[in-house]
């Protein structure tokens, strides 16, 4: 386990718009207000269609990340997630999890890792600026390059 106090600072309510990239929309949000740290506490939102970590088929090493992704049509989502820097590419790399209903499959749900997603009518974001430590997200070689949340 690692730890660390947290220094926040400025709180935001961001509202993605009908039609809008999702990642696209956090990226312009974080480039336009300077934020390179955060937390997602909850989101709410629709999505006409977005990309999800995951598999139609069994896992053949279910120890190991999965980097395979399936899309979906038509959800409603609830979400949270982190902001961290990615030095590399100089941006920063949101890590975010989602919960969503299946409109047209009496809501089915579907759990996993939001790797990109089309807005429907809105998306409603409240994010949380942290100022200390800095945050980052390096890739770990040692645990298949899955990127992890360092401090400082």
């Amino acid at each position: 386990m690692r730890t660390t106090e947290i220094t926040t600072g400025r709180k935001f309510a961001l509202a993605i718009e009908h039609g809008e990239d999702f990642f696209a929309a956090l990226e312009a949000f974080c480039r336009d207000t300077g934020v390179r740290a955060g937390h997602i506490p909850t989101f709410i939102g629709g999505f006409s269609a977005v990309r999800l970590v995951g598999s139609c088929g069994p896992l053949t090493h279910p120890e190991r990340p999965l980097w395979e992704e399936v899309e979906v049509e038509s959800l409603e989502v609830l979400g949270g997630g982190t902001l961290a820097w990615d030095a590399e590419n100089e941006r920063v790399a949101p890590h975010i999890h989602v919960a969503a209903g299946v409109k047209a499959e009496a809501a089915a749900g579907r759990t996993s890792h939001l790797l990109g997603g089309r807005v429907q009518f809105v998306s409603e974001l409240i994010i949380e600026e942290i100022i200390a430590p800095g945050l980052t997200r390096p890739r770990a070689a040692d645990l298949y390059d899955v990127p992890l949340l360092t401090f400082g």
